[in-house]
Protein backbone atom coordinates (compact mmCIF):
# COMPACT_ATOMS: atom_id res chain seq x y z
CA UNK A 1 0.00 0.00 0.00
CA UNK A 2 2.77 2.64 0.84
CA UNK A 3 4.85 1.36 -1.42
CA UNK A 4 4.03 3.72 -4.29
CA UNK A 5 4.23 6.52 -2.19
CA UNK A 6 7.02 9.04 -2.55
CA UNK A 7 9.32 9.61 0.50
CA UNK A 8 8.13 13.41 0.69
CA UNK A 9 4.48 11.54 1.01
CA UNK A 10 5.47 9.31 2.88
CA UNK A 11 7.05 11.97 5.66
CA UNK A 12 3.49 14.04 5.32
CA UNK A 13 1.86 11.13 6.31
CA UNK A 14 3.86 9.84 9.70
CA UNK A 15 4.16 13.77 10.63
CA UNK A 16 0.32 13.71 10.37
CA UNK A 17 0.51 10.77 12.56
CA UNK A 18 2.84 12.34 14.93
CA UNK A 19 0.27 15.01 15.59
CA UNK A 20 -2.37 12.95 15.93
CA UNK A 21 -0.49 10.98 18.99
CA UNK A 22 0.35 14.22 20.17
CA UNK A 23 -2.67 16.56 20.48
CA UNK A 24 -4.52 12.68 22.10
CA UNK A 25 -2.00 12.67 24.17
CA UNK A 26 -2.39 15.65 25.57
CA UNK A 27 -5.83 15.31 26.21
CA UNK A 28 -5.50 11.48 27.77
CA UNK A 29 -4.04 13.89 30.96
CA UNK A 30 -6.49 15.79 32.27
CA UNK A 31 -8.80 12.59 31.91
CA UNK A 32 -6.32 10.55 33.73
CA UNK A 33 -5.91 12.74 36.38
CA UNK A 34 -9.78 12.81 36.64
CA UNK A 35 -10.40 9.36 36.68
CA UNK A 36 -7.57 8.70 39.19
CA UNK A 37 -9.78 11.43 41.77
CA UNK A 38 -13.22 9.51 41.19
CA UNK A 39 -12.05 5.83 41.11
CA UNK A 40 -9.72 7.04 44.58
CA UNK A 41 -6.83 4.91 43.30
CA UNK A 42 -4.32 8.15 42.99
CA UNK A 43 -2.20 9.50 40.42
CA UNK A 44 0.59 7.18 40.48
CA UNK A 45 -1.55 3.95 40.18
CA UNK A 46 -3.50 5.39 37.52
CA UNK A 47 -0.29 7.11 35.92
CA UNK A 48 1.58 3.82 36.47
CA UNK A 49 -1.07 1.87 34.89
CA UNK A 50 -4.27 3.03 32.94
CA UNK A 51 -2.29 6.51 31.55
CA UNK A 52 1.05 4.91 30.57
CA UNK A 53 -0.65 1.53 28.99
CA UNK A 54 -3.09 3.68 27.00
CA UNK A 55 -0.29 6.52 25.82
CA UNK A 56 1.67 3.67 24.72
CA UNK A 57 -0.89 1.82 22.78
CA UNK A 58 0.52 3.66 19.48
CA UNK A 59 3.82 1.51 19.81
CA UNK A 60 2.18 -1.44 20.56
CA UNK A 61 0.33 -0.99 17.21
CA UNK A 62 3.91 -0.43 15.79
CA UNK A 63 5.84 -3.10 16.92
CA UNK A 64 3.03 -5.98 16.23
CA UNK A 65 2.84 -5.17 12.66
CA UNK A 66 6.75 -4.56 12.15
CA UNK A 67 6.68 -8.16 13.91
CA UNK A 68 3.83 -9.24 11.69
CA UNK A 69 5.80 -8.54 8.43
CA UNK A 70 9.00 -10.46 9.90
CA UNK A 71 10.62 -7.25 11.31
CA UNK A 72 11.93 -8.57 14.22
CA UNK A 73 14.41 -5.65 15.13
CA UNK A 74 12.08 -2.86 14.30
CA UNK A 75 9.56 -4.45 16.23
CA UNK A 76 11.68 -5.12 19.08
CA UNK A 77 14.09 -1.89 19.01
CA UNK A 78 10.77 0.06 19.26
CA UNK A 79 9.10 -0.56 22.67
CA UNK A 80 12.87 -0.84 23.90
CA UNK A 81 14.37 2.07 22.61
CA UNK A 82 10.79 3.82 23.90
CA UNK A 83 11.73 2.93 27.13
CA UNK A 84 14.67 4.82 27.02
CA UNK A 85 13.07 7.88 25.02
CA UNK A 86 10.60 8.02 27.59
CA UNK A 87 12.63 8.13 30.74
CA UNK A 88 14.69 10.82 29.05
CA UNK A 89 11.12 12.69 29.10
CA UNK A 90 10.98 12.76 32.60
CA UNK A 91 14.29 14.76 32.58
CA UNK A 92 12.98 17.07 30.16
CA UNK A 93 9.60 17.24 32.98
CA UNK A 94 11.69 17.96 35.46
CA UNK A 95 13.61 20.74 34.03
CA UNK A 96 9.97 22.57 33.29
CA UNK A 97 9.17 21.91 36.79
CA UNK A 98 11.46 24.93 38.54
CA UNK A 99 10.26 24.60 42.27
CA UNK A 100 12.23 22.03 43.06
CA UNK A 101 13.81 18.17 41.82
CA UNK A 102 10.45 16.71 40.36
CA UNK A 103 11.97 12.89 42.10
CA UNK A 104 12.23 14.85 45.32
CA UNK A 105 8.68 16.88 44.66
CA UNK A 106 6.67 13.95 43.98
CA UNK A 107 7.75 11.29 46.26
CA UNK A 108 5.47 8.21 45.77
CA UNK A 109 6.13 4.57 46.85
CA UNK A 110 4.05 3.46 44.11
CA UNK A 111 6.70 4.63 41.51
CA UNK A 112 9.69 3.28 43.69
CA UNK A 113 8.71 0.20 43.31
CA UNK A 114 7.27 -0.01 39.74
CA UNK A 115 10.81 1.33 39.20
CA UNK A 116 12.04 -1.90 40.51
CA UNK A 117 9.74 -3.93 38.74
CA UNK A 118 10.75 -2.80 35.35
CA UNK A 119 14.16 -3.90 36.35
CA UNK A 120 13.03 -6.65 36.36
CA UNK A 121 11.11 -7.06 32.90
CA UNK A 122 13.95 -5.27 30.99
CA UNK A 123 16.60 -8.59 32.60
CA UNK A 124 14.10 -10.85 31.38
CA UNK A 125 14.81 -10.40 27.48
CA UNK A 126 18.65 -10.50 28.14
CA UNK A 127 18.17 -13.67 29.83
CA UNK A 128 16.07 -15.18 26.67
CA UNK A 129 18.87 -14.09 23.94
CA UNK A 130 21.47 -16.09 26.13
CA UNK A 131 19.08 -19.16 26.74
CA UNK A 132 18.07 -21.47 24.28
CA UNK A 133 15.73 -21.08 21.66
CA UNK A 134 12.48 -22.62 22.65
CA UNK A 135 9.16 -21.95 21.85
CA UNK A 136 5.31 -23.01 23.73
CA UNK A 137 3.07 -22.20 20.55
CA UNK A 138 5.36 -20.49 18.81
CA UNK A 139 6.34 -17.96 21.93
CA UNK A 140 9.34 -18.00 23.54
CA UNK A 141 8.42 -19.14 27.23
CA UNK A 142 9.71 -15.30 28.39
CA UNK A 143 7.36 -13.61 27.01
CA UNK A 144 5.02 -15.30 29.25
CA UNK A 145 6.76 -14.41 31.99
CA UNK A 146 6.91 -10.69 31.06
CA UNK A 147 3.12 -10.88 31.12
CA UNK A 148 3.09 -12.66 34.61
CA UNK A 149 5.30 -10.18 36.10
CA UNK A 150 3.83 -7.36 35.06
CA UNK A 151 0.36 -8.69 36.26
CA UNK A 152 1.87 -9.40 39.52
CA UNK A 153 3.42 -5.52 39.30
CA UNK A 154 0.09 -3.81 39.17
CA UNK A 155 -1.72 -6.16 41.31
CA UNK A 156 1.27 -5.18 44.28
CA UNK A 157 1.65 -1.23 43.67
CA UNK A 158 -2.13 -1.03 43.80
CA UNK A 159 -1.97 -3.28 47.74
CA UNK A 160 1.32 -1.15 48.30
CA UNK A 161 -0.54 2.35 47.76
CA UNK A 162 -3.15 0.87 49.95
CA UNK A 163 -0.99 -0.34 52.64
CA UNK A 164 2.14 1.17 52.56
CA UNK A 165 4.88 -0.47 55.11
CA UNK A 166 7.00 3.25 55.03
CA UNK A 167 6.52 6.61 53.93
CA UNK A 168 8.60 9.31 51.96
CA UNK A 169 9.54 12.08 54.34
CA UNK A 170 6.88 15.21 53.93
CA UNK A 171 8.87 18.38 52.45
CA UNK A 172 7.70 21.80 51.88
CA UNK A 173 8.71 21.01 48.59
CA UNK A 174 6.44 17.91 48.37
CA UNK A 175 3.19 17.67 46.41
CA UNK A 176 0.18 15.35 47.54
CA UNK A 177 -2.75 14.08 44.98
CA UNK A 178 -5.39 17.21 45.46
CA UNK A 179 -8.64 16.54 43.39
CA UNK A 180 -10.27 19.03 42.01
CA UNK A 181 -14.06 19.81 42.43
CA UNK A 182 -16.34 17.49 41.39
CA UNK A 183 -13.62 15.06 40.73
CA UNK A 184 -14.26 12.81 43.86
CA UNK A 185 -14.78 9.07 44.81
CA UNK A 186 -18.79 9.97 44.84
CA UNK A 187 -18.88 10.92 41.53
CA UNK A 188 -18.91 7.78 38.35
CA UNK A 189 -15.53 7.63 36.45
CA UNK A 190 -17.41 5.52 33.81
CA UNK A 191 -18.19 8.39 30.99
CA UNK A 192 -14.21 9.57 31.61
CA UNK A 193 -13.25 6.27 31.00
CA UNK A 194 -15.27 5.47 27.50
CA UNK A 195 -13.35 9.03 26.49
CA UNK A 196 -10.36 7.45 27.63
CA UNK A 197 -11.00 4.37 25.55
CA UNK A 198 -12.05 6.03 22.13
CA UNK A 199 -8.68 8.28 22.66
CA UNK A 200 -6.66 5.60 23.18
CA UNK A 201 -7.87 3.73 20.12
CA UNK A 202 -7.42 7.12 18.11
CA UNK A 203 -3.59 6.76 19.05
CA UNK A 204 -3.42 3.08 17.68
CA UNK A 205 -4.60 3.94 14.30
CA UNK A 206 -1.64 6.42 14.35
CA UNK A 207 0.22 3.65 15.49
CA UNK A 208 0.01 1.86 12.47
CA UNK A 209 0.20 4.66 9.79
CA UNK A 210 4.18 5.16 11.77
CA UNK A 211 4.88 1.11 11.67
CA UNK A 212 4.27 1.93 7.62
CA UNK A 213 6.11 4.69 7.43
CA UNK A 214 9.33 3.30 9.62
CA UNK A 215 9.20 0.46 7.37
CA UNK A 216 9.24 2.26 4.04
CA UNK A 217 12.34 4.07 6.11
CA UNK A 218 14.31 1.43 6.22
CA UNK A 219 14.07 0.26 3.23
CA UNK A 220 14.79 3.44 1.28
CA UNK A 221 17.05 4.89 3.22
CA UNK A 222 19.84 1.55 4.08
CA UNK A 223 19.05 2.62 7.47
CA UNK A 224 19.51 -0.36 10.02
CA UNK A 225 15.69 -1.47 11.48
CA UNK A 226 17.06 -0.99 15.33
CA UNK A 227 18.04 2.88 14.49
CA UNK A 228 14.74 3.39 13.32
CA UNK A 229 13.06 1.49 15.98
CA UNK A 230 14.72 3.24 18.47
CA UNK A 231 14.90 6.77 17.13
CA UNK A 232 12.20 7.42 14.78
CA UNK A 233 9.36 5.47 15.69
CA UNK A 234 10.34 4.80 18.99
CA UNK A 235 10.00 8.88 19.59
CA UNK A 236 6.83 9.49 17.74
CA UNK A 237 5.14 7.18 19.53
CA UNK A 238 6.12 7.95 22.53
CA UNK A 239 5.27 11.56 22.00
CA UNK A 240 1.89 11.39 24.62
CA UNK A 241 4.30 10.39 27.26
CA UNK A 242 6.18 13.89 26.92
CA UNK A 243 3.44 15.94 26.64
CA UNK A 244 1.50 13.96 29.29
CA UNK A 245 4.14 14.25 31.51
CA UNK A 246 4.84 18.08 31.25
CA UNK A 247 0.84 18.48 30.68
CA UNK A 248 0.63 16.77 34.54
CA UNK A 249 3.45 18.76 36.28
CA UNK A 250 1.96 21.80 35.09
CA UNK A 251 -1.75 20.73 36.70
CA UNK A 252 0.38 19.97 39.41
CA UNK A 253 -0.44 16.45 39.34
CA UNK A 254 3.13 15.71 39.81
CA UNK A 255 2.86 11.79 41.00
CA UNK A 256 0.78 11.07 38.02
CA UNK A 257 3.67 12.55 36.09
CA UNK A 258 6.70 10.29 36.96
CA UNK A 259 3.80 7.46 37.72
CA UNK A 260 3.04 7.99 33.70
CA UNK A 261 6.25 7.65 32.45
CA UNK A 262 7.28 4.51 34.64
CA UNK A 263 3.83 2.92 34.01
CA UNK A 264 4.54 3.52 30.39
CA UNK A 265 7.89 1.87 30.67
CA UNK A 266 6.63 -1.13 32.17
CA UNK A 267 3.97 -1.35 29.96
CA UNK A 268 5.80 -1.24 27.14
CA UNK A 269 8.32 -4.58 28.13
CA UNK A 270 5.23 -6.29 26.93
CA UNK A 271 5.55 -5.00 23.39
CA UNK A 272 8.57 -7.61 23.47
CA UNK A 273 5.48 -10.21 24.26
CA UNK A 274 3.11 -8.73 21.63
CA UNK A 275 5.92 -8.91 19.38
CA UNK A 276 7.11 -12.56 19.89
CA UNK A 277 3.81 -13.58 19.27
CA UNK A 278 3.00 -11.62 15.81
CA UNK A 279 6.53 -13.05 14.65
CA UNK A 280 6.06 -16.19 12.94
CA UNK A 281 9.75 -17.13 12.27
CA UNK A 282 11.08 -18.13 15.50
CA UNK A 283 11.74 -16.72 18.68
CA UNK A 284 11.60 -12.66 18.30
CA UNK A 285 14.69 -12.99 21.03
CA UNK A 286 16.69 -14.94 18.93
CA UNK A 287 16.46 -12.59 15.61
CA UNK A 288 17.65 -9.86 17.15
CA UNK A 289 21.20 -7.97 16.83
CA UNK A 290 23.74 -6.34 18.92
CA UNK A 291 22.12 -2.73 17.95
CA UNK A 292 18.83 -3.91 19.80
CA UNK A 293 20.52 -5.20 22.87
CA UNK A 294 22.68 -1.84 23.19
CA UNK A 295 18.93 -0.08 23.98
CA UNK A 296 18.04 -2.75 26.56
CA UNK A 297 20.92 -2.21 28.24
CA UNK A 298 20.69 1.85 27.75
CA UNK A 299 16.84 1.45 29.60
CA UNK A 300 18.13 -0.77 32.31
CA UNK A 301 21.26 1.86 33.04
CA UNK A 302 18.71 4.28 32.64
CA UNK A 303 16.27 2.96 35.07
CA UNK A 304 18.44 2.32 37.31
CA UNK A 305 19.61 5.58 37.53
CA UNK A 306 16.16 7.01 37.80
CA UNK A 307 15.14 3.98 40.41
CA UNK A 308 18.03 5.92 42.99
CA UNK A 309 16.89 9.61 42.16
CA UNK A 310 13.44 8.72 43.59
CA UNK A 311 15.11 6.58 46.68
CA UNK A 312 17.99 9.78 47.33
CA UNK A 313 15.33 12.43 46.46
CA UNK A 314 17.63 15.33 46.19
CA UNK A 315 15.62 18.49 46.51
CA UNK A 316 17.70 20.57 44.32
CA UNK A 317 20.38 20.20 41.83
CA UNK A 318 22.50 21.78 39.13
CA UNK A 319 20.19 24.20 37.36
CA UNK A 320 17.62 23.79 39.91
CA UNK A 321 17.14 20.00 38.74
CA UNK A 322 18.44 16.67 39.84
CA UNK A 323 21.62 15.34 39.01
CA UNK A 324 19.77 11.98 38.22
CA UNK A 325 18.19 13.94 35.27
CA UNK A 326 21.42 15.48 34.20
CA UNK A 327 22.87 12.11 33.90
CA UNK A 328 19.75 10.33 32.29
CA UNK A 329 20.35 13.09 29.54
CA UNK A 330 23.81 12.39 29.07
CA UNK A 331 23.45 9.00 28.71
CA UNK A 332 20.59 8.72 26.39
CA UNK A 333 22.57 11.91 24.24
CA UNK A 334 25.43 9.39 24.37
CA UNK A 335 23.37 6.59 22.99
CA UNK A 336 22.03 8.18 20.32
CA UNK A 337 25.25 9.23 19.11
CA UNK A 338 27.01 5.85 19.49
CA UNK A 339 23.50 4.82 17.46
CA UNK A 340 23.54 7.19 14.68
CA UNK A 341 27.92 6.30 14.75
CA UNK A 342 26.71 2.67 14.19
CA UNK A 343 23.29 2.60 12.49
CA UNK A 344 23.79 2.08 8.66
CA UNK A 345 23.10 -1.35 7.33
Amino acid sequence: MFDGFSLPVLLLIGSSAALVILLVGLRMTGLADRIADRTGLGEAVVGGVLLGAATSFSGTVVSLTAALDGRASLAFSNGIGGIAAQTAFLAVADIVYRRANLEHAAAELANVFQCGVLLVLLAIPVAAFTAPEIAIWGIHPASFLLVAIYAYGVGATARLRAKPMWRPVETEETRADEPEDGDTSDNPARWLILRFILLMLLLGSAGWFISQVGAQLVDRLGLSASLIGALVTAVITSLPELVTTIAAVRRGALQLAVGGIIGGNTFDTLFLTISDAGYRSGSIYHAVGSQDLFWLATGILMTAVLLLGLIFREKKGPGRIGRESLVLLLIYGLAIAIQAFSGRT
